[in-house]
């Protein structure tokens, strides 16, 4: 490839109001922008690495720094998943190497990727962790969606309370919830029947990702899905007979490259396959909803919960998310959005 420039710009993605997790509560997010230019073409990608692995930005500009000889010398995509490993800073080059390849031939990235037009998917919208009656206010607040996703804390009383709140509010929609890693084997039983009785359709990531293992041999109606258990491509084999699903992130394994090869190896080993976001904006979900398409289950919703999302930017209607050419791929690059 011929020989790039590469500017890395910090950005504060502030949000419009407080975001709880199970151990955590989210004010903004600092991502990185890298963009790549040729001389004639350029491409972006936005980066905003794994909080729970200490991907911040300092972590990723320092990456950048010494890997900026051989990304500025040309490495191309597959070089570049040898030269930086897993987390926000391969995944914002990795996604500005797809823009820019975009540019450079004319075709947009889902053709690029083997794929047909992209069709609008549905996604699920998130409710940060509260008072169960704060939790189904947000529930019948969320007029268009058709699936919401829960945050639960990991006390058990709770948070079956908080469910229970938002399925009488949302009789409706398709429920799942996320554990964010709160709970414990023991506490499993009882969730899972809670879960079932609300009509719950898919548990995430219940265990700490250290405890995977309590997970061989447990049996649930509901289908259990790894999130930060599952990072990049060489944990996929790993997730068999203790998940069900397997939620791709880009943040977390590196960019829409290896996401792809993840999709791909999981389905040849039966699992299912979710794609999910940090928190970013259009730019970081749009390389996302090229990998959504071939998804069973989505969750693109960060934009939604900013102060100010990039324009253009995701389109969300009816409960669906599609995001068009003009925020990420040619027609972006050759207007040099930003």
């Amino acid at each position: 490839m011929a020989r790039l420039s590469m500017t890395v710009a910090t950005q504060r993605l502030r949000l419009a109001q407080p975001f709880r997790i199970s151990g955590y509560v989210f004010e903004h997010s600092d991502v990185i922008v890298v963009t790549l230019y040729d001389g004639e073409y350029q491409g972006r990608g936005e980066g905003g690495g794994v909080f729970f692995l200490g991907d911040d930005i300092t972590h990723m500009t320092s990456q950048l720094a010494a890997a900026r000889p051989a990304i500025e010398a040309g490495a191309t995509r597959e070089e570049l998943r040898r030269i930086l490993p897993p987390g926000g800073a391969r995944n914002a080059v990795d996604c500005a190497l797809w823009e820019l390849e975009a540019a450079r031939s004319g075709r947009p990235v889902w053709q690029l990727a083997g794929q047909t037009a992209p069709r609008p998917l549905r996604t699920t919208f998130t409710l940060g962790a509260d008072t169960p009656e704060v939790m189904a206010q947000g529930a019948r607040n969320y007029g268009d969606a058709r699936a919401i996703k829960i945050k639960l804390t990991g006390d058990l009383p709770l948070d079956i309370a908080r469910v229970q709140a938002i399925r009488a509010a949302r009789p409706d929609v398709w429920l799942s919830v996320d554990g964010n890693q709160g709970f414990s084997i023991d506490q499993l039983d009882p969730l899972v029947a809670a879960l079932q009785g609300a009509g719950v359709a898919l548990l995430e990531q219940p265990l700490a990702r250290t405890r995977d293992a309590d997970l061989e041999g447990y049996s649930s109606p509901i289908p259990i899905a790894g999130d930060e258990s599952i990072i990049s491509l060489c944990d996929i084999a790993g997730a068999v007979g203790r998940f069900d699903i397997v939620t791709i992130k880009l943040d977390k394994c590196g960019g829409l490259t290896e996401g792809l090869l993840m999709a791909e190896e999981a389905r040849r080993l039966g699992l299912g396959v979710m794609v999910g976001n940090m928190v970013g904006s259009s730019l970081a979900m749009a390389p996302a909803f090229v990998l959504g398409q071939l998804c069973d289950i989505v969750d693109l919703d960060s934009p939604i919960f900013l102060a100010r999302d990039r324009t253009p930017g995701a389109v969300y209607q009816g409960g669906d998310i599609h995001i068009g050419e003009d925020v990420w791929g040619t027609r972006a690059a050759a207007a040099g959005g930003s």
